[in-house]
């Protein structure tokens, strides 16, 4: 099977920034499990800024570009280093990719970023892919790491995207204000219902919310992937969507 995990900076970091040790092991000994069982993987990681906010010393998200790409500067290499020592560790090799809008909107790079990817993986490597936040500036751009995690399934042909985030999986209302919130086990259709479901960022570190999961829904399901959002806080969550049992919210054309 060929699988991309979205990692959230949620599940990567407290929400003093710094990582969250014990959680980030687990998560790169279950991913080289899922390789030893012969499966493709591919990371693609948030977590960079936030990482860099934790090592910078500073209070809070930044607000202007220039220090959100010099928090993403320090903490890409934090980031890498982490990855690289979890899964040296398990026998594994990282490749990192630093990507930017123009790596997906211009036809070539796109093929050539796409050809780089496959490569990769023929190799046996273990792609990690993260927008570029150190050069990039209009959504710091390709509009969150669910959106790009959802291109680059639809450019490898992958079977499943799991986006690991701080929520279960989409409810039919909002579980942090209504007790009655019902989590959605499969969706087969994304319609204005469902879209109306998606709300903001609940953290303060991270980017996205579930308005990003939903549009990135919508490009794996135009290329039959399935894709999951399932709580990062429990990393073991992968080896039950590998067994095929319900976990979190599918989104599939299929019917299961």
């Amino acid at each position: 099977m060929r699988i991309v995990i979205k990692i959230g900076t949620s599940t990567l970091a407290y929400p003093t920034g710094h990582l969250n040790i014990r959680r980030v092991e687990e998560l790169c000994k279950i991913v080289s499990d899922m390789k030893n069982a012969g499966n493709q993987v591919i990371v693609v990681s948030s977590g960079a800024i936030a990482m860099g906010i934790g090592k910078l010393g500073l209070r809070e998200r930044p607000k202007d570009i220039p220090t959100k790409q010099a928090a993403a500067a320090v903490g890409q290499c934090e980031l890498m280093y982490v990855y690289d020592k979890l899964f040296s560790e398990f026998n594994h090799t990282v490749a990192q990719l630093l990507i930017t809008s123009e790596d997906v909107e211009n036809e070539t790079r796109h093929n050539n970023f796409s050809n780089t990817l496959t490569r990769l993986m023929e190799l046996d490597a273990i792609p990690i892919i993260n927008e570029n936040d150190t050069v990039a500036t209009k959504e710091i751009v390709i509009g969150d790491n669910d959106t790009l995690a959802a291109i680059v399934a639809q450019s490898v042909k992958a079977d499943k995207l799991v986006l690991l985030s701080d929520i279960d999986g989409l409810y039919t209302a909002d579980p942090h204000k209504d007790p009655n919130a019902k989590l959605i086990p499969v969706i087969n259709q994304i319609d204005e219902k469902i879209l109306a479901l998606g709300g903001g960022s609940s953290t303060n570190l991270g980017t996205g919310g579930m308005v990003t999961k939903l549009e990135a829904a919508k490009i794996c399901m135009s290329c039959g992937c399935d894709m999951i959002i399932c709580n990062g806080n429990t990393p073991e969550n992968l080896y039950a969507i590998m067994d095929g049992k319900s976990i979190g919210t599918t989104f599939t054309e299929k019917k299961l």
